[in-house]
């Protein structure tokens, strides 16, 4: 019987990944370092998944995990603008290095298929929307500029090694278990903790930028549908079909809100091309943002721990954003 590795499996996308599998009766084993993400993710799964706590920027006893036949899911990866800046090394360690780390652990057992998460940061600002896979990468900060190289280890390793392997470049993802902790990051975890709070959502720029949020369990999906596929060696857009204005969502959520900076490098639209990973994979999204909003608030009490952003908190903590991305 086949294993499923998922590394970053306690976390965001990775907890419902295991939790899909599980339903399947799949042998599923999860290696996190748990830095960034709550064990009450995988809680209710947890007896019935094998749970390695390790570091994969390291070699260690994990390794062993990849005998015989598998399917790995790489998810495990640091994903936040300000501290890739602030310590591009860390990033480089758990983006790049692990994934090498990973990828040679993959080289001596017989791996079904290698599912790499990709970033569609790393397109930086494209000259086209909707943007296709062929669109020329341009990474602005060091996360989009390790998340590519670990792309680029994936394909090299799928090319060279035989490895079959599909880099799903993913956009805007967003839904329960979205990291509550940390550094000043994604959009709607920022808002649920200021809704919580009664205070403001704090809207960059006037609003109108528009964003291709992707549901988590649609991403699911379509990493489910990419292990059963034949492809190999393949880039695929992960997103809604859709794109969204931050407006739209302040209105959806309800609450009263303030306008801060726009931050450089940012692009003012994101929207994914998904006409390759639907012919290929019959992938389609399912879920419309009004109807992941409801989700969202029903589920809102997992935010109660989550930091309450405040414009003088965002100022200070994206300063060095504004120093080195600023042109």
């Amino acid at each position: 019987m086949a294993k499923y590795i998922i590394t970053g499996g306690a976390g965001f996308i990775g907890s419902h990944l295991a939790e899909r599998l599980i339903r399947k009766k799949s042998k599923v084993i999860i290696l996190d370092n748990l830095s960034t993400v709550r064990l009450e993710n995988i809680k209710r799964f947890r007896k019935n998944i094998k749970f390695i706590k390790c570091d994969l920027s390291k070699r260690g006893k994990w390794e062993k995990e990849f005998k015989g036949k598998v399917f790995v899911f790489h998810l495990a990866a640091l994903a936040d603008i300000v501290p890739s800046i602030q310590n591009p090394k860390k990033y480089y360690n758990a983006n790049v290095t692990a994934t090498l780390n990973v990828l040679n652990a993959c080289k001596n057992s017989k791996v079904l298929k290698f599912i790499y998460s990709a970033s569609s940061s790393c397109y930086g600002i494209p000259k086209t929307y909707p943007t296709k896979e062929n669109e020329k990468l341009n990474p602005i900060y060091p996360y989009a500029l390790t998340k590519k190289m670990g792309e680029d280890l994936v394909l090299h390793w799928s090319q060279v090694y035989k490895i079959p392997s599909i880099s799903l470049r993913l956009f805007n993802v967003y839904g329960t278990r979205s990291r509550t902790s940390g550094t000043y990051g994604a959009m709607f975890g920022v808002f649920l903790a200021q809704k919580l709070a009664n205070e403001p959502f704090t809207i960059v720029g006037n609003g109108t930028q528009t964003r291709d949020f992707t549901y988590v369990t649609d991403v699911v999906s379509a990493i489910i549908k990419a292990i059963k596929s034949k492809l190999s060696n393949e880039i695929l857009n992960v997103g809604s079909g859709q794109t969204v204005s931050v407006n739209k969502i302040i209105k959806l959520l309800g609450g009263n809100k303030v306008f801060i900076k726009k931050r450089p490098g940012e692009p003012n639209s994101t929207f994914a091309d998904i006409k390759k990973i639907n012919k290929k994979l019959g992938w389609v999204p399912k879920i419309k943002i009004e109807e992941g909003i409801k989700i969202l608030i029903n589920e809102i009490d997992y935010w109660k721990k989550a930091p309450v952003w405040t414009p003088k908190k965002i100022q200070k903590a994206t300063k060095l954003w504004f120093k080195y991305l600023d042109k």
